[in-house]
C-alpha cells in the first residue's frame, strides 16, 4: 500500500466536479506512456521537475537502475510512482515518506500554482488561491439530480 497524492491544473476541474473527473482520468487509456512529462501542463512540469529532484521516479525517465536502488536503501524509498497525464501528476510515496512528501509536495503545488487532492489523506482539495482544503471531501459531494 502506498501514499498517494495528485497534483492537477486547477482549471481542469471544479471541487464539486472533481470526482467524476478523476474516475474518468484514471479510466482513460489512450495508449501513450504515463511517465512522459511532455504530456503535461508547463505548470505540472515544473512542479514534477522540481519534486523529483527529492523523490526520483521509481519507472521511466530519470529512474535510478536496479543497481543504484540496490546499494543505496535512502533512494529505493525515496523512489516514487509517477503517473502523468494531460492535467495531472499522480504521485505513490511510500508510507515512510508520506509526511516528508506531502509537505514538500504542497509547498511545490503552492509554488508552481497546481491544485492538489489528498487522496490518501482525507480526500481534501487543496487549490492555489486559497491554500485551504475543500468543505467536503469529493468523494462525499452530492451529485445533481437529473
Amino acid at each position: 500500500m502506498s501514499y498517494d497524492i495528485l497534483a492537477f491544473d486547477p482549471d481542469a476541474t471544479t471541487d464539486a466536479d472533481f470526482g467524476a473527473w478523476w474516475e474518468q482520468e484514471s479510466e482513460s487509456d489512450d495508449g501513450r506512456s504515463y511517465d512522459d512529462a511532455s504530456v503535461t501542463t508547463p505548470a505540472l512540469q515544473a512542479f514534477l521537475a522540481e519534486l523529483t529532484q527529492t523523490y526520483p521516479p521509481l519507472n521511466g525517465p530519470g529512474s535510478p537502475s536496479s543497481d543504484e536502488l540496490d546499494a543505496d536503501e535512502d533512494l529505493l524509498h525515496r523512489a516514487t510512482d509517477y503517473s502523468i497525464g494531460r492535467s495531472l501528476v499522480s504521485a505513490s510515496f511510500s508510507w515512510s515518506r508520506a509526511d516528508a512528501a506531502r509537505a514538500l509536495f504542497l509547498q511545490l503545488a503552492a509554488r508552481h500554482g497546481v491544485a492538489v487532492a489528498l487522496v490518501s489523506d482525507g480526500d481534501e482539495i487543496i487549490r492555489p488561491a486559497s491554500a485551504k482544503p475543500a468543505r467536503h471531501p469529493f468523494w462525499r459531494r452530492k451529485q445533481p439530480r437529473p
